[in-house]
């Protein structure tokens, strides 16, 4: 195999064709056996130059020049930036001009390709080979990977199972226990009345056994004993218990059983790790799409949110309440209360519809058509509601003279936290009635939209000022920030509308202005809800319309 390689490789004569070549014309460029060179050279032109095969292409072959007929053009003119000859650069046309040797310039570029070749072969080859490789061997753990991750998951079905099974015998024996119980009470019952039974049967006897005597005085001494057992006892009802089955929410069972976060990539150069933050797949999109526009015929819409995968609730300046489902067609009206409209809308983990009313003092919830009131104020007016990843309740208020305004954390009607001044003692929020819309961010921060001070306020868990935002100033947006809705996404941006602009900010969690959503016809966008699958809900104050909106 390798002397058939070889022999393959020999380099053969241009003009015989058989013979092998150990010589070379470096001006024609042709291969050339021993008894071929006299033919090649036979011609009269004088410019042949006959060289060993290994040192074949030694001989520059320079550019003929345009001017003057069989000369080569050794030199490049600076000035005019082209290749000259000899006779050119003594001609006036170029004088006092400067020359590079085109054999200078030859060198330097042929020692870049050289280096160039040798970073290609030595560093970049490599590099893509390594690269390669390494993608190859992801693509094949692909299967146990994935399997792996599967496998994971069936191990924590079989420990839901389990914790399942637990519960479940743990109800069985409550059940048990229950019929004991039951059992015993009939059975006491039941012991009680037989004894009646005997004592009744006793006594008829007696009087039998008198209605046959002649006896005159016990006849005589006999009393009547049957309003005794006249008091008959009322039959005992006892209640089986029932078993209730909950409501299988598939949203709530995935919180509970696990989540499988977003496929996410890094690039990582050969030296080090890139330094910029992952997002997790959740990427902003540069043109936002209205996916779907809700005509809800509400007045001045304000409160939009979701009660479940399937249905949106809306609320403006009348006393109903709007349930649509997702394409947008009416399926009930709900009545508020006292006749006036809500502050604002929440649905609970239960799917239980939360709503303020500032006329009563009172947050509702409403469920199964039952309405109840699970917070009455005094002295305050709840106005936006927000429904926290533990359960919880956050409630912006202000006072009745309308100086003041404050946060207020409830655990069902327990007050729980208070946030309304910072470490200065100075307020946080402006002291009136005004819209502020509250959301909570995943890092579990509390974002109020702070209308009347033209500022999203952002505190911490324990109600320490973050950050407050008070609108990103572009030529095209010169109009006061006037922020009303706001919500918090996967990645704990932060978005708000802005009214005065017609638009959405959207911020990172620190507070830093990321982009606008302004090229989705919005107008007077108020409220917001952002869904499971972070469909952005948007409320038009005065067209009475939601919109969705796909932005990531």
């Amino acid at each position: 195999m390798a002397s058939s390689s070889s022999a393959q490789d020999v380099a053969r004569c241009d003009i015989c064709k058989t013979a092998e070549a150990q010589n070379y014309c470096d001006f024609c460029h042709v291969n050339l056996c021993k008894p071929c060179i006299g033919e090649h050279i036979s011609d009269e032109y004088d410019k042949h130059k006959i060289v060993p095969i290994l040192q074949r292409k030694s001989t520059l072959i320079y550019p003929e020049c345009v001017i003057h007929n069989n000369k080569a053009c050794e030199h490049r003119c600076t000035e005019c930036d082209i290749f000259v000859c000899s006779f050119c650069t003594a001609s006036k046309e170029h004088r006092g001009h400067e020359f590079l040797k085109l054999e200078e310039l030859f060198k330097t570029k042929k020692q870049n390709i050289q280096n160039d070749a040798e970073e290609l072969e030595s560093q970049f080859m490599p590099a893509y080979e390594d690269i390669a490789i390494d993608l190859e061997k992801q693509i094949a753990s692909l299967d146990d990977q994935y399997k792996r991750l599967t496998t994971e998951m069936s191990k924590q079905r079989e420990e839901i199972h389990r914790e399942i099974d637990i519960v479940i015998n743990q109800m069985e024996n409550e059940i048990g226990e229950i019929k004991v119980k039951h059992h015993s009470f009939l059975q006491k019952h039941l012991d009680e009345i037989k004894q009646l039974q005997s004592s009744t049967q006793q006594s008829l006897l007696s009087l039998r056994e008198m209605e046959e005597s002649n006896e005159v005085s016990l006849t005589i001494q006999y009393s009547s004993k049957n309003e005794k057992f006249g008091i008959i006892p009322p039959k005992l009802k006892i209640i089986m218990p029932k078993f209730i089955p909950k409501r299988i929410l598939r949203e709530q069972l995935r919180d509970v059983f696990g989540e499988v976060t977003s496929l996410s990539t890094t690039m990582e150069d050969k030296e080090h790790t890139s330094k910029k933050p992952n997002t997790s797949g959740r990427e902003l999109l540069d043109y936002p799409q209205v996916l779907n526009t809700i005509k809800t015929g509400q007045k001045k819409l304000r409160s939009v949110t979701c009660l479940n995968q399937e249905q949106i609730l809306t609320s403006g300046m009348t006393a109903d309440i709007k349930c649509f489902n997702i394409e947008g067609v009416l399926q009930k009206t709900i009545k508020t209360k006292s006749g006036e409209f809500p502050n604002d809308l929440a649905v609970h983990r239960d799917e239980a519809l939360l709503y303020s009313d500032w006329k009563t003092r009172i947050v509702y919830k409403l469920k199964n058509d039952q309405t109840e009131a699970i917070i009455t104020l005094q002295g305050w007016r709840p106005y936006n509601l927000c429904v926290t990843s533990s359960g919880d309740l956050l409630v912006t208020m202000y006072s009745d003279d309308y100086t003041q305004s404050k946060v207020v954390h409830y655990s069902g009607s327990t007050v729980k936290q208070t946030i309304q001044f910072d470490d200065e003692g100075q307020p946080l929020y402006s002291g009136n009635g005004f819209v502020k819309y509250i959301s909570e961010n995943r890092n579990l921060d509390i974002c109020v939209a702070d209308y009347k001070a033209g500022a999203v306020v952002v505190v911490n868990q324990a109600g320490k000022l973050r950050f407050r935002y008070t609108g990103h100033t572009l030529p095209t947006k010169n109009q006061p920030f006037t922020p009303r809705g706001i919500t918090t996404d996967s990645q704990s941006r932060i978005l708000t509308t802005d009214c005065s602009h017609h638009c959405i900010h959207i911020l990172e969690e620190n507070g830093q202005f990321l982009r606008y959503i302004d090229n989705c016809d919005l107008e007077s966008p108020f409220g917001l809800y952002l869904d499971n699958h972070e469909n952005l809900f948007v409320c038009e104050y005065e067209r009475s319309t939601v919109k969705q909106i796909k932005y990531v």
